[in-house]
């Protein structure tokens, strides 16, 4: 592969986040800037030095464990900080395929208008009020601790992966989710898109028949 196709897959890669756009085209240039010097193809040492992590994994997520042992540990801010605690009393017990999947829901509703536009808007919409919010743990009125390093490290890595710009596939647009042990009435009008561990998915209609 020339560095011309290489350049063009790496921003493709990259700039599927808007967090990563500069990232993407510094990157992009430097290898069409070999190309220009002569260089015709490019190692794979060289291209592990230019492509991020992230990026590496996003063209091919494995829903398991063990590829999420080779993302970087996860840092990130408010918004990160938010989804990984979602993610942690929302999924904790989930497989890795489930964890991805309910942070599919949250950044689905970040992108439709009928929700906020913020991670920590959409989990915290609600919250004030006992039994009333969108995620329960965020009104339950129990304290909400970390006990489970480990745990959360793994959500983390989630969270981060996804808000570097991974592909939602696992949820087709889904906006809401329950687990198995409960039938909500809402679900009864929503079309069910996907059902992942104990979680099942659903896609907001775009009308609702009251009917």
């Amino acid at each position: 592969m020339t560095f011309r196709l290489l350049a063009l897959a790496l921003w493709a890669a990259l700039s599927a986040s808007s967090v990563h756009a500069e990232r993407a085209a510094n990157a992009a240039s430097s290898l069409l800037a070999a190309e220009k010097q002569g260089l015709q193809t490019a190692s794979a040492q060289h291209l592990q030095q230019l492509v991020t992590p992230t990026a590496r994994g996003m063209a091919k997520i494995n829903y398991d464990r063990a590829w999420l042992a080779s993302v970087p540990e996860p840092a990130g801010g408010e918004q990160w900080r938010c989804l990984a605690e979602a993610l942690y009393f929302e999924a904790r017990g989930e497989t890795v395929k489930g964890q991805f999947a309910v942070a599919e829901v949250i950044l689905n509703r970040v992108d439709n208008p009928n929700y906020p536009s913020s991670v920590c808007g959409v989990i915290n919409q609600g919250t004030g009020q006992k039994y009333a919010c969108q995620f329960t743990y965020t009104c339950d009125g129990h304290p909400e601790h970390i006990s489970e390093k480990g745990a959360f490290d793994q959500v983390g890595k989630v969270a981060k992966v996804m808000l570097s710009g991974a592909p939602r596939k696992l949820t087709d647009g889904a906006t809401h989710y329950h687990t198995t042990a409960v039938r909500p009435r809402w679900a009864r009008k929503f079309p069910m898109t996907a059902e992942i561990g104990v979680h099942r998915f659903y896609r907001q209609p775009t009308r609702i028949s009251m009917n």
